[in-house]
C-alpha cells in the first residue's frame, strides 16, 4: 500500500468521534468574525456599527491578492468593529454581530438538490476561480491559504493533476471522515470543479486505510467520474502534509522552499475545501460554516459539529457535554500540530478543524532530559532534516546556521518531539527558529 518514503510516526489514532454523524450546532448569541482567517493580508471591514446583516452578507473585503473576503454566518446587527483574541493569543481586527433570527441572503441556494458540472455547461475556468475567490474559500485543512491563489499557477507552471487530501492523519480528528460519509456526491463535484478550474484530466483522492467505510463509499461514487481515482494509503503520520501526500500518491518529490507542489505539476486541496468549492460555485454559498470535531477522552459526547464561523469555542464544548472537570488543556486542532488555547471565548474561524480537550495527565509534559544522540528524531522527520541540530541552534540563536540547515523546510508536524525519548521540546524551539528565519528572509528580500 502506498505511503511517503521518508520518516513518519504512528501515534495512537483515538478517533473517538468517528461514528458520530455530523450535527448542526446552535446559533451563538453573538458572533465574532476575525478579519485574519487566512494566510496573507487581513480582510478590510466594509460594515460599521449599527448595520443590519444577513447570513451571507459581506463583512470584510479581501485586502490584496493573497487574501480572502469574510462573510457573516448569522443575521443580526453589527455592534462594533474592534479587535478580538484569536487562537494564537493575538488580538486581531474583528467584526461583532449580535444575532437576531436566521435570515439568509436570497442569492444562496439552500436546497439539497445536487448540481453537477454537466448541469452548468457554460462554467469555464475563469468563472469557477472567480466564484471561489468571491466566496472567500481557503484551504480548510488548517493552512488557510486562499484557494483562488493556489488555483492560479505562476507563469511557467502547469498543473498535471489534482490531489485531494482526505487523509486526516492527525489523531482524534474525524471531521473530514464524516464529511466523506455524508456528502460524497458534493465532494466529487467539487473535485470535478477544481480539475476544470486548472485544466487537468486526472484527479486523485488520498484516504488513509483506517477509514475503510469512506474508501468504499468514495470508490463506489467515483465510478461515475472515470478521471478521479480514490487512492487508499497506509496509515502513517504526517501523510496529510502536502509534500508527503504528493510523494505517496504520484511518487513525485517537491524540492526545498521556495519550491511548491505546482513545481512538480500537482495541486493539493483538502476534502473539506472541495466540499466548500461545490457550495460556492454551484450553490452561491460563501464560506460561512464548517465541520469541526470536538473530542477528548473525558468529553461526554465527542462530536462532529457543523458550526457557524464566529461561534465561541465555549459554546461548541457546551454542546458536547461541557468542559470536563479533569481538563488540563484545550487544543485548537489535533495533538500533533494544534496549539493550546488561552481562552474559550476565541471564535471559530475557517481553519478550525478541531477542539481537543486533554485531561490533566495527558496535558502534563514530562521533564526534558539531555539529548542522548539516538537520532530517533532524524529517522522520524518526514522532510529529512536534523531536528536535534535545528533545536539546539535555535536555542543558541544562531540564526545563520538555522537557515543554512533548511529550517524553512520544516512542516512543524511534531514527529521529532513525539519520538524523542528524552522528552525534549524540539518542535517548540524549531518553531522559534523557523519564525525568526522567515522574518530575516522577508526583511532581506524587502531591501533588494
Amino acid at each position: 500500500m502506498k505511503t511517503f518514503k521518508i520518516g513518519g510516526v504512528h501515534p495512537a489514532e483515538n478517533k473517538l468521534s468517528a461514528a458520530s454523524p455530523i450535527r448542526e450546532a446552535g446559533l451563538p448569541k453573538q458572533a465574532v468574525f476575525s478579519m485574519c482567517q487566512h494566510i496573507g493580508a487581513p480582510a478590510k471591514p466594509v460594515v460599521k456599527r449599527g448595520d443590519v446583516v444577513k447570513v451571507g452578507t459581506l463583512l470584510g473585503e479581501a485586502g490584496g491578492f493573497v487574501s480572502a473576503p469574510i462573510y457573516s454566518s448569522v443575521s443580526g446587527k453589527v455592534t462594533k468593529v474592534d479587535v478580538a483574541l484569536d487562537a494564537s493569543g493575538t488580538r486581531r481586527p474583528a467584526v461583532y454581530v449580535d444575532v437576531d433570527g436566521d435570515e439568509w441572503e436570497e442569492s444562496i441556494d439552500r436546497t439539497p438538490d445536487l448540481v453537477k458540472l454537466s448541469d452548468r455547461p457554460n462554467l469555464d475556468s475563469k468563472t469557477i476561480i472567480e466564484k471561489i475567490k468571491n466566496a472567500g474559500i481557503v484551504g480548510m485543512g488548517g493552512a488557510t491559504f486562499p484557494c483562488h491563489v493556489k488555483l492560479s499557477p505562476p507563469p511557467g507552471c502547469k498543473a498535471e493533476c489534482v490531489i485531494i487530501n482526505a487523509v486526516e492523519c492527525e489523531p482524534y480528528l474525524t471531521a473530514d471522515h464524516r464529511l466523506m460519509l455524508e456528502h460524497p456526491d458534493e465532494i466529487l463535484v467539487g473535485v470535478d470543479l477544481i480539475m476544470k478550474a486548472v485544466d487537468v484530466t486526472k484527479g486523485y483522492i488520498g484516504i488513509e486505510n483506517n477509514k475503510p467505510d469512506a474508501i468504499a463509499l468514495m470508490k463506489e461514487k467515483a465510478q461515475a467520474y472515470p478521471n478521479i481515482e480514490v487512492v487508499p494509503l497506509k496509515v502513517k503520520y504526517p501523510q496529510g502534509g502536502e509534500k508527503q501526500l504528493i510523494d505517496a500518491v504520484v511518487n513525485r518529490q517537491v524540492p526545498a522552499p521556495p519550491a511548491i507542489p505546482i513545481n512538480v505539476g500537482a495541486i493539493v486541496q483538502n476534502v473539506g475545501t472541495a466540499f466548500a468549492i461545490y457550495q460556492a460555485v454551484m450553490k452561491n454559498k460563501p464560506l460561512i460554516d464548517r465541520v469541526i470535531t470536538v473530542t477528548g477522552k473525558s468529553v461526554k459526547q465527542p462530536s462532529n459539529l457543523l458550526a457557524r464561523l464566529g461561534t465561541p469555542f465555549q459554546q461548541l464544548i457546551d454542546e458536547c457535554g461541557g468542559l470536563p472537570e479533569d481538563t488540563g488543556k484545550v487544543i485548537g486542532g489535533g495533538p500533533m500540530m494544534g496549539k493550546a488555547l488561552l481562552s474559550l471565548e476565541v471564535p471559530m474561524t475557517k481553519g478550525s478543524s478541531g477542539l481537543l480537550i486533554m485531561n490533566e495527565k495527558e496535558a502534563r509534559r514530562s521533564e526534558p532530559n539531555p539529548c542522548i544522540r539516538c537520532a530517533k528524531c532524524v529517522s522520524a522527520c518526514p522532510m529529512g532534516l536534523e531536528p536535534y541540530l535545528l533545536s539546539t541552534l535555535s536555542d543558541l540563536q544562531d540564526w545563520e546556521k538555522v537557515e543554512a540547515n533548511d529550517v524553512t523546510s520544516c512542516i512543524e508536524c511534531g514527529s521529532c518531539q513525539f519520538t524523542c525519548p528524552s522528552n525534549r521540546p524540539l518542535l517548540d524551539m524549531i518553531r522559534v527558529g523557523k519564525t525568526t528565519v522567515m522574518g530575516i528572509i522577508r526583511n532581506r528580500s524587502a531591501k533588494k
